[in-house]
C-alpha cells in the first residue's frame, strides 16, 4: 500500500471516529485487555442489541478525532488498549451494558467516556449504569404527575357518593 492511501484511510478512520463522537449521546471508554475473542464477542452482541457500536481504534487515530471533535479532556482515558462503545439512542443504554459485563468479566474496567458532549470519568459512568431506563424514568413521572389529579378527583367526587348512598337510604325506608 502506497503512502498516499495510507494516510487517506488514516484519515478516513478519524473522520468516522469524529463523526461518531459527535453523533452519540454517549461513549464508553474501555480497557479490554485479558478478554479473548469469544467474550468480545459477548459483548458486541450484547450491546449491538441495544443499538451500541463497539468498536477498538488506535489511540493515536482516536487521539486525532477527539481533538478534531474539540474534545480535548477525552485525550487523557486514551492510554493503552481502548476500544469505544458508542451509544446512539439511549445515553445510559452503554453505560449500563459495559458497566454489567464488566462486574461480569473483570477484565473489563471502564475508563471514562462522553455524556452528550462532556467528558466524564468512569465513577460517573458507573452511577449512569445504577439510573433506570428512560422508559422506567417517564414512567415514574408520569405517575407522579397523575397522582394529584387523582387524589383530587376522588375528593370532589366524595360528596356525591354520600349524597347518592343517602337518597338510596331513604328510598328503601320509605319503601
Amino acid at each position: 500500500m502506497l503512502r498516499a492511501e495510507k494516510r487517506a484511510a488514516k484519515a478516513a478512520i478519524v473522520s468516522e471516529v469524529e463523526d461518531k463522537l459527535k453523533r452519540s449521546t454517549a461513549a464508553v471508554l474501555t480497557d479490554y485487555r485479558g478478554l479473548n475473542v469469544h467474550e468480545l464477542a459477548e459483548l458486541r452482541r450484547e450491546l449491538r442489541a441495544q443499538g451500541v457500536e463497539f468498536t477498538i481504534y488506535k489511540n493515536t487515530l482516536s487521539k486525532r478525532a477527539v481533538n478534531s471533535a474539540q474534545l480535548g479532556d477525552l485525550v487523557e482515558y486514551l492510554k493503552g488498549p481502548t476500544a469505544i462503545a458508542f451509544g446512539f439512542d439511549d445515553p445510559i443504554a452503554a453505560a449500563r451494558l459495559v458497566s454489567s459485563f464488566a462486574k461480569r468479566h473483570a477484565q473489563l474496567s471502564v475508563k471514562g467516556g462522553l455524556l452528550e458532549g462532556r467528558v466524564i470519568d468512569a465513577a460517573a459512568i458507573r452511577s449512569l449504569a445504577i439510573l433506570p431506563s428512560r422508559e422506567v424514568l417517564l414512567a415514574k413521572l408520569a405517575g407522579t404527575l397523575q397522582a394529584p389529579i387523582v387524589g383530587l378527583a376522588t375528593v370532589l367526587n366524595g360528596p356525591i357518593r354520600g349524597l347518592a348512598l343517602a337518597l338510596g337510604r331513604i328510598a328503601e325506608q320509605k319503601s
